[in-house]
């Protein structure tokens, strides 16, 4: 993805976990950067962080949709918020349907975190979305091994000495500077 312009439409697919929450906060990280952001957000949740940033999103004017596949048909990229590293079990209405249609897009699909559908210690059960790019937030989760699109680390989440604690392997320490995303398709090959 490049920076954006008024041209160019970023559909946001978004979830009712943690992981709809972070597709909501990139939605306005990419209002601000010049994209035209959609927001398709079928399954709402009452608690106070995620009506507090829909509230955000609604004074940036930016549009809630429910019809996925007629937003889709005018998207440039699609980020795919819908389900993280904590969701167990069957894919549910009407994710069912969107992770489906994801498969087989033309435009670039960018996922946050994990690709949804994917198990966090396993990867892709096989018939998955393949995103273009991914963006693993704090540190790569096992089940992205395998994958070989675009891949970026973001966020500085976890201090330093939790980080050597826990055993985290991240380019942080390595590539210093005060970045907030770092590419690491090559870093996790070596």
């Amino acid at each position: 993805m490049t920076n954006g312009n008024n041209d160019t439409e970023a559909l946001q697919s978004v979830g009712p976990g943690n992981n709809g929450g972070d597709g909501l906060v990139a939605a306005r990280h990419l209002f601000h950067f010049g994209y035209n952001v959609v927001v398709y957000y079928p399954k709402k949740t009452d608690k106070p962080i995620y009506q507090n940033l829909q509230k955000q999103l609604h004074a940036l004017h930016i549009s809630f949709v429910d019809d996925f596949t007629g937003a889709l048909s005018k998207a440039d990229v699609v980020i795919d918020a819908i389900f993280g590293f904590g969701f167990n079990g069957n894919v549910r209405a009407p994710f069912d349907t969107v992770l489906d249609v994801l498969k087989n897009v033309k435009i670039p699909i960018a996922a946050v975190d994990i690709p949804s559908g994917w198990s966090v210690e396993k990867g892709d059960p096989g018939n998955g979305i393949k995103p273009d790019l991914l963006v693993s937030l704090s540190a790569p989760k096992r089940g992205v091994e395998k994958y070989t699109g675009k891949h970026f680390l973001g966020g500085r989440f976890v201090p330093p000495d939790l980080a050597d604690e826990m055993g985290f392997n991240t380019p942080w320490k390595s590539h210093g500077g005060t970045e907030q995303c770092v590419d690491i398709s090559q870093w996790l090959k070596l």
